[in-house]
């Protein structure tokens, strides 16, 4: 298990659910606690959308959340630099993530992988024994060992969801249309990650009046259609989520849906 703390204390040492008002400033750095987390939600799927949602501010090292009771309704994401960690902090601050504000702080003890890069990891004694018996067994079968330890699982690509009218579906996907479609309260979104699921687009969405639903196309991936109230408020919401980043690779490109 990775060693880092929330605001009470490491994650290796049973961190509390903890408030932002009743928590002492702590100093920037480059993992961020989360708590107030949807308990509901299951561990690989939290990860994923934590990772979806927090990439756009930087290069993510780890996302970490664990099943234990001590530890439900809380994550920590570390990210490769203290700036990115603090913009993700300040940006998503009460963000609605599974219909519950987050709480972000700074993390109170540095992250195992944090550490093993800057020189100052030191293993603690309950695992000691158990990371000296891998070593030794690596060693003696000339095993590289170096894995990718901060990726995150392929994604299921699962999209599902009401499919959406065909007058509503773009004959060209691909390219974008010649003539946009004229203002309505449909939106048409493209350049979505493989891993991205309704219940991600609808946090991002939902944040803006009006917001009724999402639909994603199961034959088409890579595309969603979001439904507002009227096209004024399906305006604000597009005007404030085109280009955003669900991963650094794939800016959203969002324009209105032709009817």
């Amino acid at each position: 298990m990775e060693n880092v703390g929330g605001a009470g204390a490491g994650a290796g040492a049973g961190a509390g659910t903890v408030t932002a008002t009743d928590t002492p400033s702590l100093p920037p750095n480059m993992t961020i606690y989360i708590n107030n987390l949807n308990e509901k939600i299951k561990i690989d799927e939290l990860k994923k959308s934590l990772n979806a949602v927090f990439s756009q501010f930087g290069k993510i090292l780890e996302v970490l959340a664990f099943k234990t009771l001590k530890h439900k309704g809380q994550a920590w994401v570390i990210f490769e630099d203290v700036s990115s960690a603090s913009e993700a902090l300040k940006r998503m601050q009460g963000f609605p993530f599974y219909e519950k504000p987050m709480r972000i702080q700074f993390a109170k003890t540095k992250s195992d992988i944090v550490a093993k890069a800057d020189g100052t990891f030191v293993p603690r004694e309950r695992r000691k024994k158990h990371d000296e018996r891998a070593d030794r067994k690596k060693r003696e079968h000339h095993h590289d060992g170096n894995h990718a330890g901060g990726g995150l699982s392929a994604a299921h690509g699962g999209a599902y969801g009401a499919t959406p009218p065909l007058s509503q579906l773009p004959l060209g996907v691909a390219k974008m249309p010649e003539a946009p479609a004229p203002p309505n309260n449909i939106l048409f979104v493209q350049n979505l990650p493989t891993e991205t699921t309704p219940m991600m687009l609808q946090m991002l969405f939902c944040q803006y009046t009006g917001f009724k639903e999402v639909r994603m196309v199961e034959t088409k991936p890579g595309i969603a259609f979001v439904e507002y109230g009227d096209e004024v408020q399906s305006t604000v919401a597009m005007q404030g989520l085109h280009g955003f980043k669900i991963t650094p690779q794939n800016p959203m490109h969002v324009t209105y849906a032709k009817k």
